[in-house]
This record gives structure tokens, C-alpha cells and sequence, in this order.
């Protein structure tokens, strides 16, 4: 039997750390985010974080949601998928899953115990930082084949920061935490381009010209191949109800069979890949094909 006593005593230790999602007015430095910390710990933790594969997603708007779509699928494909987000809705274990199952509180408690000794050998650790390590030790220790992980906050400085992910994706962007990565669109793009690695490919989603050119600019002095939606990869909407959502996706060099197909009334022997979701709104779209755009990119 689970000692809910013992799970509550687990969380109070974690929220005994510092947490800057309840903290207003702080400042974005390297000094209060410094990945050496994060580093470090996971040294301690046997660098659980390199282990297994990693796709890593940050962005303003879609990405938890991108996030749970990639996990989705690499499950439905036969994988043992880690997945990592924030924050949670009504259980703090939400945050840390296995094939959509949140880790159990008993083995949350677990966890928590045997990582403490490491958490005092590394000063000022956050909450977030804590149970981001957290996540890491479970998806190594439980053998995941790969691990789909969301950032928190921005990129650059997150704690999420030190895997070394075979695809980056960054979902829509626009004007959040203002106070915290800037007061225009391209210092916020700045920072949330911080995720991407040399030489590692980034899935970039259908951007304002202003974000998409800072993060094109970056990726380009990081030798970072790009691959876009909506210019790489297209789609279109099909058709939509109550029940969900259906659309097109297909690769920019496939245009003209995709105008063959168009002009042929559906009888062409080749078709564009068709997706259907079962979610509502044009974002949730956009959102799936940014998804089956980093699984493709992955599978190069």
C-alpha cells in the first residue's frame, strides 16, 4: 500500500527548495540559472541524462502539447517512452511518465530518498532543477528507449539544458515572460534558441518573420540543419468536426505530386500522408505536424 504520509513528505522536500515558478520579479541570470549546478548533479547521478535518446522541446505556445503528441507516437510504434513536462495539473508525478503512466508516488519517494545525499553535495539546487534530475534517474533506471523532454522556462539557462538531444524542437513563440527573457520577440526567440546544440537538427514550427530569423541566425552559427514547418514540411487542413481534426503533411519536394493528386480527384497512385487527431483548433494542427515532423527528422 502506497504511504500517501511519505509521498506528501517527499513533495514538502522538494518544494523546500527554491521554486522560481511561484517567485515573481526575478532575474534571468546565469548566476540563478547556472547549468553547472544541473552538471554537476547529474555527474553525481552517474550522467543518467546520456543514456538514452532525447528530444527536446521548447517554445512559447504548443509545446506540452507537441510534447505529449511525440511520446504518443514513439509509444504506438513499440517504444518504452520517457516523458517530462510542467507543470502538472493535479498530481506532481504527472510531470514524470513512462508510456503515459505517471511515476508512482511510492517510487517518487523512493527516488527522492535515494538522491539526497547527491542534492547536499550541490549548493543553491531548485526545485525544478531537483526534479528534473529526478526525471532523468527514473528514465535511465526504468531502461526507456528515449525520453521526449519539455523545457520550463525558456531554454538557454533551463535545467532541462544539458541533455544532448538527437532533435530540437521549438514550437510557436510569442510574448511570455516578459520580465524574465525579454521585452521584444527576438530576445525571447534568443533564449528559447538556447536548446539548440552544433550540429544537432532543430524542427523549427511557423514562426513570426521576427522570432524565425533569430532563431535561424543562431541556429546557422551553431552549424544546427533546420527543418521547417510550413516550409520543409507542408500541410493543410482536410476536414474537422467534434471528434477531431484531419490534415494533410507532406515534404516540400513532393509538391508537384501533391498538385498531381489534387488535380487527379484522389486518383493518383501516390497520396500525401494523412493524419487525424483528435483535438480542435487550427493550433492543434500545427502543433501534430511539428510533431511528425521532429519523428521524421529523428528517424534520419
Amino acid at each position: 500500500m502506497v504511504d500517501e504520509i511519505a509521498y506528501q513528505e517527499a513533495l514538502d522536500y522538494l518544494y523546500s527548495f527554491v521554486d522560481y515558478s511561484l517567485t515573481r520579479n526575478f532575474r534571468y541570470t546565469p548566476e540563478r540559472f547556472d547549468l553547472g549546478r544541473m552538471y554537476q548533479l547529474m555527474h553525481l547521478l552517474g550522467d543518467a541524462h546520456l543514456q538514452y535518446p532525447v528530444i527536446h522541446v521548447a517554445g512559447t505556445k504548443g509545446k506540452g502539447s507537441t510534447a505529449a503528441m511525440i511520446a504518443a507516437a514513439l509509444q504506438s510504434a513499440g517504444y518504452r517512452v520517457g516523458l517530462y513536462t510542467s507543470p502538472h495539473l493535479q498530481d506532481y508525478a504527472e510531470r514524470i511518465q513512462i508510456n503515459r503512466r505517471p511515476i508512482a508516488h511510492d517510487e517518487l519517494v523512493l527516488l527522492v530518498e535515494e538522491i539526497k545525499p547527491r542534492v547536499m553535495q550541490v549548493e543553491r539546487l531548485t526545485t525544478f532543477e531537483i526534479t528534473t534530475a529526478l526525471a532523468f534517474l527514473y528514465f535511465a533506471q526504468k531502461k526507456c528507449d528515449i525520453a521526449v523532454i519539455e523545457v520550463g522556462l525558456g531554454g538557454r539557462l533551463d535545467a532541462t539544458n544539458v541533455v544532448d538531444p538527437l532533435v530540437s524542437v521549438i514550437t510557436s513563440l510569442s510574448m511570455d515572460h516578459m520580465s524574465v527573457l525579454g521585452d521584444t520577440l527576438g530576445k525571447i526567440a534568443a533564449e528559447k534558441a538556447g536548446i539548440i546544440k552544433p550540429g544537432r537538427p532543430l524542427v523549427l514550427a511557423p514562426q513570426r518573420e521576427e522570432a524565425r530569423l533569430v532563431v535561424k541566425r543562431i541556429a546557422d552559427e551553431r552549424k544546427s540543419p533546420v527543418v521547417e514547418v510550413g516550409e520543409d514540411y507542408l500541410f493543410a487542413l482536410r476536414s474537422r468536426s467534434l471528434e477531431g481534426q484531419t490534415f494533410w503533411i507532406w515534404r516540400k519536394d513532393e509538391q508537384t505530386l501533391v498538385d498531381q493528386f489534387i488535380e487527379s480527384g484522389g486518383d493518383h497512385p501516390w497520396q500525401p500522408m494523412r493524419l487525424q487527431i483528435p483535438l480542435l483548433g487550427y493550433h492543434q494542427v500545427q502543433n501534430a505536424a511539428t510533431a511528425f515532423t521532429a519523428l521524421q527528422v529523428a528517424r534520419t
